[in-house]
């Protein structure tokens, strides 16, 4: 039997003995729970040389030596890890450790070991930890499956604990549910009230509990949309009346999302915002599709833009001759509407009519597909192959890169998605 402790170890010092895997895997933990770590080694891991450099924790580049752990010149710890690959240093680090009723950790041997590591996490103020005797690879599963729990609201998190008020602009990502940020879904599982766009990953939603509130701020291209003002009193009206809102949107609200636009009515109104980033799909529709926004020796810049008006229109600030020239990718969001004016545009400010182009359709989903031309066939090839919003247009050889290195993915992507979320990898 264990006897768990939660141990606050601000401005307590630790000693860890071993500068490698096992050291670099719990040096960060202990650095967050604000810890002072001492380590002695006569070799570290690039990350854990870097964090000595940068002054996160003092190195002795030094083997273990008697006395290190309680003798005259150690300093007073709390708690000591022995994370070499010899056992007879961690036997003796831990020897002392005992003699000087210290709590040992050692990494190598868990029946000798007088304290073990849980497997923890956090899911908002709440902090789980597993102890399967001593068996890490257990005890991390079912870690994973509570917290995962806690993440999504199949577990309720708010019950027991204070209720969140004001607003979390949260960014869902591009699309697949799996590619929502873990503080996304911490918040989103918090929610009395969810504003949510036609490209959030609705699919969420379902895991909520009933007497969530539910807006549909869906926007439809040249369709029905709600009016920017109204989301606007929607957010603030129900955070006056002390309810949690997030407002779920598609990629990052901050890019072509008008968070801006949300965070200042909150301001102005005196409610609390809270902006979660998410991933967007300028970034994540290129990698989807396996081609590499930038590449060394073929593009080391680029430039996301929105084609909302067609580069021709007065209301257009886009420079369309400075990313002709700028030799950079540059990838459009909300440009398949006006796709022969983008590439008119690009070509009339000098960019190779010859230059390869990939629109990417509904990236991450399971509808997704690629199709590719160049600047002088893309608008055929999209009409041709009846590419409808949502879609990504990215401009630059780094697509033709992607096809000599054989990564393009073009067609329905089910593997893509599963790789883009880490399930059912074979």
């Amino acid at each position: 039997m264990t006897y768990l402790l939660g141990l606050r170890m601000a401005g307590r010092d630790v000693l860890v003995v071993g500068g490698g895997r096992v050291a670099q895997r719990r040096i960060p933990v202990l650095i967050e729970s604000g810890a002072r770590v001492h380590l002695v080694s006569p070799a570290v891991s690039t990350a854990l040389e870097d964090l000595a450099a940068a002054g996160h924790i003092t190195w002795a580049a030094r083997g273990y030596e008697p006395g290190d752990v309680a003798g005259p010149d150690a300093a007073a710890y709390w708690l000591v890890h022995a994370a070499t690959d010899d056992p007879a240093v961690n036997a003796a680090v831990a020897e002392e450790a005992e003699n000087a009723r210290l709590w040992c950790v050692r990494a190598d041997d868990r029946h000798a070991s007088a304290a073990w590591t849980p497997a923890s996490g956090s899911v908002g103020d709440v902090t789980v930890g597993v102890v399967a005797s001593g068996d890490p690879r257990r005890a991390a599963g079912l870690r994973d499956a509570v917290t995962g729990q806690l993440a999504d609201g199949t577990l309720d998190a708010r019950r027991g604990r204070e209720r969140l008020s004001g607003v979390a602009l949260v960014g869902g990502g591009p699309g697949d549910p799996g590619l929502i940020t873990v503080r996304g879904q911490q918040l989103l599982s918090q929610a009395d009230v969810v504003v949510v766009d036609r490209l959030a990953p609705t699919s969420l939603l379902d895991r909520l509990p009933a007497d969530v509130e539910i807006v549909d701020a869906a926007k439809i291209p040249y369709g029905r949309s709600m009016a920017q003002q109204a989301i606007n009193e929607v957010l603030v009206d129900r955070a006056r009346q002390g309810k949690f809102v997030v407002r779920l949107k598609g990629g990052d609200s901050f890019l072509f999302g008008r968070g801006g636009e949300e965070a200042a009515a909150c301001a102005e109104a005196g409610v609390p915002v809270l902006a979660v980033p998410g991933v967007t799909s300028a970034l994540a529709a290129p990698a989807a599709a396996g081609v590499p926004t930038t590449h060394r020796g073929v593009a080391q810049s680029a430039h996301v833009v929105s084609a909302h008006v067609a580069p021709d229109d007065p209301r257009s600030t886009v420079d369309w001759a400075g990313l002709a020239a700028s030799g950079g990718t540059v990838v459009v969001l909300m440009g398949v509407e006006r796709l022969d004016k983008v590439a008119e545009a690009m070509v009339t400010h000098g960019r190779d009519p010859e230059t390869s182009v990939a629109v990417v359709q509904e990236a991450t989903l399971p509808g997704q597909r690629t199709v590719t031309g160049t600047l002088a066939t893309i608008a055929a090839e999209a009409r041709s192959a009846d590419v409808r919003p949502p879609a990504v247009v990215i401009i630059g050889e780094v697509v033709k890169t992607a096809r000599e290195l054989d990564i393009l993915h073009t067609g329905t992507q089910f593997e893509t998605r599963r790789l883009a979320t880490g399930r059912d990898l074979q």
